[in-house]
């Protein structure tokens, strides 16, 4: 690749809100670093970081706030398909033609209108699959805070027969209709040239439902230990941080800890927080919620943790809080379910417990807890060193570089 290279960065937020934002703004400034011109492409909202490209990103779309019936309408009808994200790109293209796009989450505010107007003007485009949206209508292969594969085989009707996005028969048949309008255009199979999956969970998940392999590329994700302390004093607890939400296992989480009896914190908000607080306190469990942590706060508490815990009982994708724990020099242990199994080496990095079993992860919990100190350290410091050699930024920036020389 001579010459000027520039990648057209696109996510619907331009703003750290999640998961897939810190990959977006991680993978931008490693290609910033690397000489690349790196152009965003986004939605308004208040909480952006500044831009130079600001004035092409879409109007925002900001859901739950209370809006009149044409506001809904309209508001759908971008869900669906977004005229308005096809304009601003097209006006985007024509003032900075990018070497290859690369797409994060894009649905219900860009929405994959991106890529048919990405391919007409024939730009080579990549897409990262954050979630399982590629099959899955709602994303996650999720409903009542169980796994559910019922829309394989084409079926995504049940997306409405269901009501899987937030128990609205209306949010479900907006999302029904996207789903089928993009799978009848063949946006996503004929439009984007490469998938990135960041476990090799997904990719196998997503040929099972009909993908095919060779547009599926493995690229986990990526951080840099050079940047995370090891320099703690161990505390006598263990760790869970994220959503409280169902399908996070916390409930499973807290009965093992009662059962075990071992002390638990838990960092992170969300619908579960009130109802796993009374069975904490019916249970007698040693459980402190923090609230929510982040930076150098969350850091300290899972570095002075005997091991960060997550108890999913759903499709975790590559939890990048894996890879941090490891690089702040502490053990994991996972339920043996998604993507997690693939980030810990039982007995040398962590340990693994069946999913939504409170007896499995109670004796889990309680043989961490009777190794030493120094076992401890040790597993953690074995997953720091298995991140450096293997999950690294360098890595990363290799394994994108080469797929996109593939494609350009």
């Amino acid at each position: 690749m001579s010459g000027a290279r520039r990648l057209l960065n696109i996510n619907n937020y331009f703003y750290r809100r999640g998961g897939a934002e810190a990959v977006f703004f991680d993978h931008s400034a490693l290609f910033e670093e690397a000489g690349w011109d790196v152009v965003p492409f986004a939605m308004q909202h208040e909480q952006n970081l500044p831009s130079p490209w600001s004035d092409y990103f879409v109007s925002e779309i900001e859901y739950g706030r209370d809006i009149g019936l044409r506001d809904k309408v309209v508001q759908a009808a971008k869900v669906i398909y977004s005229f308005e994200a096809q304009r601003e790109l097209e006006r985007l293209i024509d003032k900075a033609r990018p070497s290859i796009a690369h797409a994060h989450n894009i649905y219900h505010h860009l929405s994959p209108a991106v890529f048919q107007t990405l391919n007409k003007a024939g730009i080579p485009t990549v897409m990262t699959a954050h979630d399982l949206k590629l099959a899955c209508p709602a994303y996650k292969m999720l409903r009542d805070g169980k796994v559910c594969e019922e829309c394989k085989g084409g079926h995504i009707y049940n997306v409405m027969v269901h009501r899987c996005i937030k128990g609205s028969l209306p949010l479900s048949g907006v999302v029904f209709a996207e789903t089928l309008l993009h799978k009848t255009l063949g946006t996503y199979r004929n439009k984007v040239d490469r998938f990135v999956v960041p476990s090799r969970f997904y990719r196998e998940k997503l040929m099972e439902w009909g993908w095919p392999g060779e547009k599926l590329v493995h690229i986990p994700n990526f951080v840099d230990v050079a940047s995370f302390s090891t320099d703690w004093e161990e505390g006598d607890y263990f760790v869970f941080a994220g959503r409280l939400a169902p399908e996070k296992g916390v409930d499973t989480l807290i009965r093992a800890a009662a059962a075990s009896g071992q002390k638990l914190m838990i960092a992170g908000t969300g619908p579960e927080e009130a109802r796993l607080k009374k069975l904490a306190g019916d249970l007698g469990a040693d459980a402190t919620f923090t609230g929510h942590l982040s930076g150098a706060n969350l850091f300290r508490l899972i570095g002075q943790s005997r091991a960060l815990v997550l108890p999913s009982e759903w499709y975790e994708n590559a939890p990048i809080s894996v890879l941090e724990a490891y690089a702040l020099g502490r053990p994991v242990i996972g339920s043996d379910i998604g993507g997690i199994p693939e980030l810990i080496r039982p007995g040398e990095t962590g340990a693994i417990a069946a999913p939504a079993s409170a007896d499995s992860l109670a004796d889990t919990l309680a043989r961490m807890a009777e190794r030493s100190p120094s076992e401890r350290t040790g597993m953690g410091k074995a997953g720091r060193q298995w991140v450096a050699e293997n999950f690294s930024s360098s890595l990363y920036r290799d394994r994108m570089m080469a797929l996109y020389a593939e494609l350009i």
